[in-house]
C-alpha cells in the first residue's frame, strides 16, 4: 500500500477519515490547557482537519503550524478558521520539513504512516525540535491493522523509538480518551 498525497486525497474525498474526531482530542486539550508561553513555534504533523491547531490559535498561541501531505485537510482548516495564517498550513511531506519546533503534537500521525518510517519518524522529530523541545500527544496502545492505517503497536515498541533520541518523561494511559479510544491511548511527554 502507497501511502502517498493520493491516497489521503482519497479519503477525505470518500469521507473515510474514522480519525478525525470533530473536536479536540480531550488528552490534548488538557494538555494545551496548561500551557502558559504563548510564543511556542507549535507544529502539528499530519495534522488532517487539525482542531487542535484551531484551538491553539485561539487560545492566543501565533505560530502554531500544521503539516499534511492532503490538500483537503488544509483547505478545511482555512475554511473553517478563516484568520489561520496560510503561510502556516504547510502542504508538504512531513519528512522534508526543515525548520526548528519548540513543541511538536502528535495525534494520530504516527499510526498513519507506514511502521516501516517509524525510526525515521523518532529521528525526524528529534530534528525538527529545538534544544529541550517537546513531543507530546497520543500513540494508540493497541494491536490494530497490519495492511493499512491506523496502524498500532505498544509502549514497549514506542520505548524502542523514541529512548534513543528522547528523555521519556511520560508515557501512560490516558485517563480522558474519548469513548471509542477508551483503554487504548498512551499520553506520552518526550524531550529532545
Amino acid at each position: 500500500m502507497l501511502l502517498n498525497e493520493s491516497f489521503w486525497e482519497n479519503k477525505y474525498k470518500t469521507a473515510k477519515t474514522g480519525w478525525d474526531l470533530g473536536e479536540v482530542s480531550p488528552p490534548l486539550k488538557a494538555y494545551i490547557d496548561q500551557l502558559t508561553n504563548k510564543d511556542l513555534k507549535i507544529l502539528i504533523p499530519g495534522g488532517g482537519n487539525s482542531y487542535e491547531a484551531a484551538y491553539l490559535l485561539n487560545k492566543g498561541f501565533k505560530n502554531v503550524f500544521v503539516v499534511d501531505i492532503s490538500k483537503i485537510p488544509l483547505e478545511n482548516i482555512k475554511k473553517r478558521v478563516p484568520d489561520f495564517p496560510s503561510e502556516q498550513l504547510i502542504h508538504a511531506n512531513f519528512f522534508d520539513l526543515e525548520p526548528q519546533f519548540d513543541l511538536i503534537v502528535e495525534q494520530t500521525f504516527f499510526c498513519a504512516i507506514a511502521p516501516n518510517l517509524r525510526t525515521n519518524y523518532a529521528l525526524k522529530m528529534k530534528e525538527l525540535l529545538s534544544e529541550n523541545g517537546k513531543l507530546v500527544g497520543l500513540l494508540f496502545d493497541a494491536k490494530l491493522n497490519e495492511d493499512h492505517p491506523p496502524f498500532g503497536g505498544s509502549k514497549e515498541e514506542y520505548l524502542n523509538y523514541f529512548t534513543p533520541n528522547f528523555d521519556i518523561l511520560t508515557m501512560k494511559n490516558c485517563y480522558n480518551s474519548i469513548k471509542s479510544r477508551d483503554g487504548m491511548e498512551l499520553f506520552f511527554i518526550a524531550k529532545k
